[in-house]
Protein backbone atom coordinates (compact mmCIF):
# COMPACT_ATOMS: atom_id res chain seq x y z
CA UNK A 1 0.00 0.00 0.00
CA UNK A 2 1.38 3.61 -1.04
CA UNK A 3 2.58 5.73 2.03
CA UNK A 4 2.61 8.89 -0.30
CA UNK A 5 1.76 12.40 1.25
CA UNK A 6 -2.40 12.47 1.31
CA UNK A 7 -3.57 15.94 -0.85
CA UNK A 8 -6.29 14.74 -2.60
CA UNK A 9 -9.47 14.19 -0.57
CA UNK A 10 -13.42 12.67 -1.09
CA UNK A 11 -15.23 14.26 1.55
CA UNK A 12 -19.08 12.36 1.59
CA UNK A 13 -21.58 14.13 3.93
CA UNK A 14 -21.42 17.57 3.75
CA UNK A 15 -23.79 17.71 6.44
CA UNK A 16 -24.19 20.42 10.31
CA UNK A 17 -20.87 18.87 10.86
CA UNK A 18 -19.42 18.01 7.41
CA UNK A 19 -19.57 21.19 5.94
CA UNK A 20 -17.33 22.90 8.28
CA UNK A 21 -14.93 20.02 8.69
CA UNK A 22 -14.22 19.83 4.39
CA UNK A 23 -14.27 23.81 4.89
CA UNK A 24 -11.22 23.31 7.16
CA UNK A 25 -9.36 20.77 5.00
CA UNK A 26 -9.64 23.22 2.44
CA UNK A 27 -8.07 26.01 4.50
CA UNK A 28 -5.45 23.54 5.82
CA UNK A 29 -4.19 22.98 0.99
CA UNK A 30 -5.73 20.00 0.59
CA UNK A 31 -7.57 19.67 -2.69
CA UNK A 32 -11.20 19.01 -1.77
CA UNK A 33 -13.96 17.06 -3.43
CA UNK A 34 -17.25 16.96 -1.67
CA UNK A 35 -20.34 14.70 -2.34
CA UNK A 36 -23.49 14.86 -0.51
CA UNK A 37 -27.00 12.73 -0.43
CA UNK A 38 -28.74 15.90 -0.80
CA UNK A 39 -29.62 17.78 -4.27
CA UNK A 40 -27.31 20.47 -4.20
CA UNK A 41 -25.49 20.57 -1.49
CA UNK A 42 -22.16 19.64 -2.92
CA UNK A 43 -22.44 22.63 -5.42
CA UNK A 44 -23.50 25.30 -3.16
CA UNK A 45 -20.50 24.19 -0.93
CA UNK A 46 -18.28 24.57 -4.05
CA UNK A 47 -19.56 27.81 -5.00
CA UNK A 48 -19.86 29.42 -1.29
CA UNK A 49 -16.78 27.43 -0.04
CA UNK A 50 -14.10 25.97 -2.58
CA UNK A 51 -13.03 22.54 -3.90
CA UNK A 52 -15.14 20.39 -6.23
CA UNK A 53 -18.49 19.16 -6.20
CA UNK A 54 -18.90 15.41 -7.25
CA UNK A 55 -22.66 13.84 -8.37
CA UNK A 56 -21.98 11.05 -6.12
CA UNK A 57 -19.70 9.20 -3.82
CA UNK A 58 -17.67 7.26 -6.26
CA UNK A 59 -17.14 10.69 -7.97
CA UNK A 60 -15.74 11.98 -4.60
CA UNK A 61 -13.53 8.98 -4.33
CA UNK A 62 -11.75 9.05 -7.93
CA UNK A 63 -8.25 9.84 -7.76
CA UNK A 64 -8.24 10.36 -3.75
CA UNK A 65 -5.73 9.91 -1.78
CA UNK A 66 -8.53 9.52 1.08
CA UNK A 67 -12.20 9.68 1.19
CA UNK A 68 -13.64 10.76 4.90
CA UNK A 69 -17.29 9.89 5.46
CA UNK A 70 -19.57 11.19 7.86
CA UNK A 71 -23.15 9.82 7.41
CA UNK A 72 -25.98 9.26 10.48
CA UNK A 73 -25.44 5.73 10.26
CA UNK A 74 -23.34 2.18 9.63
CA UNK A 75 -26.16 1.69 7.27
CA UNK A 76 -25.61 4.45 4.88
CA UNK A 77 -21.77 4.27 5.25
CA UNK A 78 -21.89 0.58 4.12
CA UNK A 79 -23.80 1.69 1.26
CA UNK A 80 -21.14 3.95 0.21
CA UNK A 81 -18.32 2.19 0.37
CA UNK A 82 -19.99 -0.02 -2.21
CA UNK A 83 -20.64 2.57 -4.41
CA UNK A 84 -16.83 3.96 -4.07
CA UNK A 85 -15.46 0.42 -4.18
CA UNK A 86 -14.51 0.46 -8.23
CA UNK A 87 -13.66 3.92 -8.22
CA UNK A 88 -11.25 3.71 -5.30
CA UNK A 89 -7.13 3.89 -6.15
CA UNK A 90 -5.16 0.92 -4.62
CA UNK A 91 -4.02 2.42 -1.08
CA UNK A 92 -6.52 5.03 -0.50
CA UNK A 93 -7.59 5.40 2.61
CA UNK A 94 -11.02 5.40 4.00
CA UNK A 95 -11.80 7.52 6.77
CA UNK A 96 -14.82 6.93 8.50
CA UNK A 97 -15.65 9.93 11.44
CA UNK A 98 -19.06 9.04 11.67
CA UNK A 99 -20.75 7.14 14.93
CA UNK A 100 -20.84 3.80 13.87
CA UNK A 101 -21.39 0.22 14.81
CA UNK A 102 -17.92 -1.09 15.46
CA UNK A 103 -18.91 -4.25 14.18
CA UNK A 104 -20.20 -3.34 10.80
CA UNK A 105 -17.00 -1.14 10.30
CA UNK A 106 -14.59 -3.88 10.76
CA UNK A 107 -16.65 -5.64 8.47
CA UNK A 108 -16.19 -2.68 5.52
CA UNK A 109 -12.38 -2.78 6.27
CA UNK A 110 -12.23 -6.03 5.71
CA UNK A 111 -14.03 -6.06 2.42
CA UNK A 112 -11.82 -2.32 1.53
CA UNK A 113 -8.75 -4.45 2.44
CA UNK A 114 -9.81 -7.08 -0.53
CA UNK A 115 -9.54 -4.09 -3.05
CA UNK A 116 -6.15 -2.79 -1.59
CA UNK A 117 -7.50 -0.11 0.30
CA UNK A 118 -7.51 0.84 4.33
CA UNK A 119 -9.69 1.97 6.77
CA UNK A 120 -9.58 3.95 10.09
CA UNK A 121 -12.72 4.64 12.27
CA UNK A 122 -12.28 8.17 13.67
CA UNK A 123 -15.56 9.48 14.93
CA UNK A 124 -15.17 13.17 16.59
CA UNK A 125 -16.63 14.87 19.51
CA UNK A 126 -16.76 18.75 20.53
CA UNK A 127 -19.89 19.64 18.29
CA UNK A 128 -20.78 21.97 15.46
CA UNK A 129 -19.09 24.87 16.98
CA UNK A 130 -16.01 23.00 17.29
CA UNK A 131 -16.34 21.30 13.67
CA UNK A 132 -16.07 25.14 12.63
CA UNK A 133 -13.06 26.02 14.39
CA UNK A 134 -11.02 22.95 13.91
CA UNK A 135 -10.97 22.45 17.33
CA UNK A 136 -12.58 18.75 17.27
CA UNK A 137 -11.50 15.57 19.71
CA UNK A 138 -10.67 12.78 17.47
CA UNK A 139 -10.77 9.19 18.35
CA UNK A 140 -9.08 6.95 15.74
CA UNK A 141 -9.10 3.45 15.79
CA UNK A 142 -6.82 1.41 13.06
CA UNK A 143 -3.35 0.21 12.08
CA UNK A 144 -0.81 2.46 13.31
CA UNK A 145 0.97 3.31 9.84
CA UNK A 146 -2.96 3.97 8.44
CA UNK A 147 -3.22 6.61 11.50
CA UNK A 148 0.51 8.27 10.67
CA UNK A 149 -0.71 8.39 7.23
CA UNK A 150 -3.55 10.50 8.06
CA UNK A 151 -2.67 12.40 10.62
CA UNK A 152 -2.38 15.53 8.80
CA UNK A 153 -5.94 15.40 7.99
CA UNK A 154 -7.30 14.55 11.03
CA UNK A 155 -5.46 17.74 12.25
CA UNK A 156 -6.50 19.42 10.18
CA UNK A 157 -10.24 19.11 11.83
CA UNK A 158 -9.24 18.58 15.45
CA UNK A 159 -6.41 19.48 18.15
CA UNK A 160 -6.25 16.01 20.16
CA UNK A 161 -6.16 12.87 18.54
CA UNK A 162 -6.91 10.09 20.72
CA UNK A 163 -5.55 6.41 19.38
CA UNK A 164 -7.85 4.13 20.62
CA UNK A 165 -6.47 0.36 19.38
CA UNK A 166 -7.68 -1.35 16.26
CA UNK A 167 -10.15 -1.15 13.37
CA UNK A 168 -13.40 -0.42 15.67
CA UNK A 169 -12.25 0.29 18.69
CA UNK A 170 -12.80 4.71 18.26
CA UNK A 171 -16.45 3.81 17.37
CA UNK A 172 -16.90 1.81 20.76
CA UNK A 173 -14.63 5.10 22.54
CA UNK A 174 -17.21 7.71 20.90
CA UNK A 175 -20.48 5.90 22.32
CA UNK A 176 -19.55 5.23 25.50
CA UNK A 177 -17.92 8.97 25.43
CA UNK A 178 -21.98 9.77 24.22
CA UNK A 179 -23.38 7.69 27.07
CA UNK A 180 -21.51 9.30 29.85
CA UNK A 181 -22.48 12.84 28.31
CA UNK A 182 -26.17 11.69 28.44
CA UNK A 183 -26.35 10.39 31.39
CA UNK A 184 -24.72 13.47 32.66
CA UNK A 185 -27.06 15.97 30.86
CA UNK A 186 -30.15 14.23 31.83
CA UNK A 187 -29.33 14.34 35.88
CA UNK A 188 -28.36 17.85 35.46
CA UNK A 189 -31.73 18.48 33.96
CA UNK A 190 -33.48 16.88 36.84
CA UNK A 191 -31.61 18.51 39.65
CA UNK A 192 -32.03 22.14 37.86
CA UNK A 193 -36.01 21.04 38.06
CA UNK A 194 -35.46 19.98 42.03
CA UNK A 195 -33.86 23.25 43.12
CA UNK A 196 -36.55 25.08 40.55
CA UNK A 197 -39.48 24.11 42.11
CA UNK A 198 -37.01 24.40 46.07
CA UNK A 199 -36.77 27.95 44.88
CA UNK A 200 -33.31 28.08 43.33
CA UNK A 201 -33.06 30.33 40.21
CA UNK A 202 -31.80 27.79 37.82
CA UNK A 203 -29.55 29.71 35.97
CA UNK A 204 -27.79 30.57 39.30
CA UNK A 205 -27.58 26.86 39.40
CA UNK A 206 -25.59 26.73 36.06
CA UNK A 207 -23.52 29.12 37.81
CA UNK A 208 -22.98 26.85 40.63
CA UNK A 209 -22.57 24.14 38.83
CA UNK A 210 -19.66 25.14 37.01
CA UNK A 211 -17.61 26.01 39.56
CA UNK A 212 -18.36 23.22 42.00
CA UNK A 213 -17.60 19.34 41.41
CA UNK A 214 -21.20 19.08 38.88
CA UNK A 215 -19.50 20.36 36.38
CA UNK A 216 -19.72 18.74 33.14
CA UNK A 217 -20.08 19.35 29.36
CA UNK A 218 -23.69 19.82 29.73
CA UNK A 219 -23.60 22.64 32.58
CA UNK A 220 -20.98 24.36 30.53
CA UNK A 221 -22.13 24.09 27.13
CA UNK A 222 -26.10 23.38 26.94
CA UNK A 223 -28.41 24.12 29.50
CA UNK A 224 -27.86 27.91 29.53
CA UNK A 225 -27.11 28.33 25.83
CA UNK A 226 -29.79 25.51 24.56
CA UNK A 227 -32.53 24.85 27.74
CA UNK A 228 -33.09 27.42 29.74
CA UNK A 229 -32.80 29.45 26.58
CA UNK A 230 -35.67 27.09 24.89
CA UNK A 231 -33.61 27.42 21.77
CA UNK A 232 -32.90 23.43 22.11
CA UNK A 233 -31.08 23.73 18.44
CA UNK A 234 -27.19 22.24 19.59
CA UNK A 235 -27.43 20.85 15.89
CA UNK A 236 -27.06 17.17 17.32
CA UNK A 237 -30.15 15.22 16.80
CA UNK A 238 -31.83 13.54 19.48
CA UNK A 239 -32.58 10.43 16.98
CA UNK A 240 -28.46 10.07 16.61
CA UNK A 241 -27.84 10.26 20.53
CA UNK A 242 -30.35 7.63 20.64
CA UNK A 243 -28.30 5.31 18.54
CA UNK A 244 -25.27 6.06 19.69
CA UNK A 245 -26.86 4.81 23.29
CA UNK A 246 -27.87 2.07 21.22
CA UNK A 247 -24.45 1.41 20.05
CA UNK A 248 -22.98 1.42 23.80
CA UNK A 249 -25.03 -0.97 25.21
CA UNK A 250 -24.66 -3.16 22.01
CA UNK A 251 -20.77 -3.24 23.18
CA UNK A 252 -22.18 -3.77 26.85
CA UNK A 253 -24.09 -6.84 25.72
CA UNK A 254 -21.34 -7.98 23.30
CA UNK A 255 -18.58 -7.80 26.12
CA UNK A 256 -21.11 -9.11 29.08
CA UNK A 257 -20.74 -6.09 31.09
CA UNK A 258 -24.12 -5.28 33.26
CA UNK A 259 -25.75 -1.92 32.37
CA UNK A 260 -28.56 -1.03 34.24
CA UNK A 261 -28.09 2.91 34.32
CA UNK A 262 -27.14 2.81 30.86
CA UNK A 263 -29.83 0.99 30.19
CA UNK A 264 -32.63 3.24 31.58
CA UNK A 265 -30.74 6.48 30.31
CA UNK A 266 -31.22 4.52 26.85
CA UNK A 267 -34.95 4.48 27.21
CA UNK A 268 -35.25 7.52 28.70
CA UNK A 269 -33.86 9.16 25.49
CA UNK A 270 -35.68 6.78 23.69
CA UNK A 271 -38.95 7.50 24.80
CA UNK A 272 -38.08 11.43 24.66
CA UNK A 273 -37.82 10.61 20.96
CA UNK A 274 -41.18 8.81 20.80
CA UNK A 275 -43.12 11.78 22.87
CA UNK A 276 -41.42 14.44 20.89
CA UNK A 277 -41.85 13.03 17.55
CA UNK A 278 -39.28 13.20 14.35
CA UNK A 279 -36.32 15.95 13.88
CA UNK A 280 -35.68 16.65 17.37
CA UNK A 281 -32.13 18.50 18.90
CA UNK A 282 -30.63 16.50 21.47
CA UNK A 283 -31.06 18.93 24.32
CA UNK A 284 -34.91 18.90 24.24
CA UNK A 285 -34.87 15.89 25.99
CA UNK A 286 -35.03 18.33 28.55
CA UNK A 287 -39.12 18.65 27.71
CA UNK A 288 -39.58 14.79 28.55
CA UNK A 289 -38.07 15.62 32.53
CA UNK A 290 -40.16 18.54 32.51
CA UNK A 291 -43.08 16.78 31.57
CA UNK A 292 -42.52 14.04 34.45
CA UNK A 293 -42.12 17.13 36.60
CA UNK A 294 -45.38 18.52 35.64
CA UNK A 295 -42.71 21.73 35.18
CA UNK A 296 -40.81 23.90 32.78
CA UNK A 297 -36.91 25.01 33.85
CA UNK A 298 -36.93 29.25 33.58
CA UNK A 299 -40.22 29.32 33.01
CA UNK A 300 -41.11 28.01 29.78
CA UNK A 301 -43.85 26.06 28.68
CA UNK A 302 -43.54 22.41 29.20
CA UNK A 303 -45.66 21.02 26.06
CA UNK A 304 -43.31 23.16 23.50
Amino acid sequence: MSGGAMRRIGFVGIGNMGWPMAANLLKAGFEVTVADAVPGRARDFAREVGGRAADDAAGAAAGADAVITILPTSKHVATVVEEMLEALPAGAVVIEMSSGVPGVTRALAERLAEKGCAMADCPVSGGVPRARTGELAIMAGGEAAVLDRIGPVLQAVGTSVHRCGGIGNAQAMKALNNLVSAGGFLIGIEALLIGQKFGLDPALMVDVLNSSTGMNNSTQKKFKQFVLSRRFDSGFGLDLMVKDLSIALEVGRETGTPTPFSALCREMWASAGSLLGPGQDHTAVAQLVEQLGGEALGGGNSGD
